[in-house]
């Protein structure tokens, strides 16, 4: 592995279409009710792709600094681990992508709350800095919250709630309690890829401290954990739907049938190397998902 490889596999790029999920999902609910700001959609985007590019390279650091990745762990090679990078490069590179996930959330803060109360804006201050510093602690640090079977609850919180409510309000101006049900759907599925994560690295994340919900439930209850994020989603967006009564909105559900022969799969999976070919088709039906009912939202 070369170094310009290193960096890029670094970068996981695979990893940052499902993190557009939620902008995309809410920006098109926004755009559907008649709200719509070009440079503030940019700028999420923008946004969310540099908090994801942190998370991946503060997860790079961290699980090779406390020894998580080694020879054992099933998924590809860190960049830390394979020595091409070091620490040190890598823990500059963090700060690095640290400042410019500021300066853009600093950007979008800017352009989208013109129009809102000062207590608004410092809301969404307030969440920038807590967007990177769960980025940087989900491994990193002695207190790192991925290591206490806290991962899938920040991955929720930040992928569907921080991601479809945060955004609709720099569009339309105003909160919409109902955006609860496809935050949750967004969250719950970018859930389920982390639970897949974790189920395929059970065994060396056990041995090596980090005490994931997997590794606390163990691998039986995790595949029924996993069956309930992925049908809670479906449930919740089919209730947005009916509520909402967008007939069109409905065929953005036609990836969903992928997940629900993923879920099959995942049931009748007992080689945890298994798992990791179904992180893509889950990340990828999420995407899909989003971007096909956002589309669907305008007609």
């Amino acid at each position: 592995m070369t170094r310009r490889q290193a960096w890029i596999h670094a970068l996981r790029l695979r990893t940052l279409p499902l993190s557009l999920s939620g902008i995309i999902l809410g920006s098109g609910i926004a755009a559907s009710h008649g709200y719509w700001n070009g440079i503030v959609f940019l700028l999420s985007l923008l946004t969310t792709v540099l908090f994801q590019i942190l998370s991946n390279l503060a997860n790079d650091l961290g699980d090779s600094l406390k020894g998580t990745d080694n020879a054992q762990r099933i998924g590809p090679m860190r960049s830390v681990q394979s020595g091409v990078i070091s620490a040190g490069e890598m823990k500059n590179a963090v700060i690095f992508s640290a400042i410019l996930s500021f300066i853009s959330a600093g950007l979008l803060i800017y352009f989208g709350t013109k129009e809102l109360s000062n207590s608004v804006l410092l809301t969404y201050v307030v969440l920038a800095i807590a967007c990177v510093i769960a980025a940087i602690t989900y491994t990193v640090g002695k207190k790192a919250y991925g290591y206490h079977g806290l991962g899938d609850l920040m991955v929720l919180l930040f992928f569907g709630g921080v991601s479809v409510l945060g955004v609709y309000p720099l569009f339309a101006k105003y909160f919409d309690w109902l955006l609860i049900l496809p935050a949750f759907t967004i969250g719950s599925f970018s859930t389920a890829v982390l639970n897949l994560n974790n189920m395929r690295d059970r065994v060396n994340d056990e041995r090596s401290g980090k005490r994931t919900l997997v590794v606390l439930m163990g691998p039986n209850l995790a595949k029924l954990y996993h069956v309930l994020l992925i049908l809670g989603g479906i449930a919740m967006i089919l209730i947005y739907l009916f509520q909402i009564q967008n007939q069109y909105a409905f065929l953005g559900l036609a990836p969903c049938i992928v997940l629900l022969l993923h879920v099959r799969k995942v049931m009748a999976t007992k080689n945890p190397a298994d798992f990791d070919p179904e992180l893509k088709k889950v990340a990828l039906s999420t995407f899909a998902f989003a971007l096909l009912t956002a589309l669907l939202l305008q007609l």
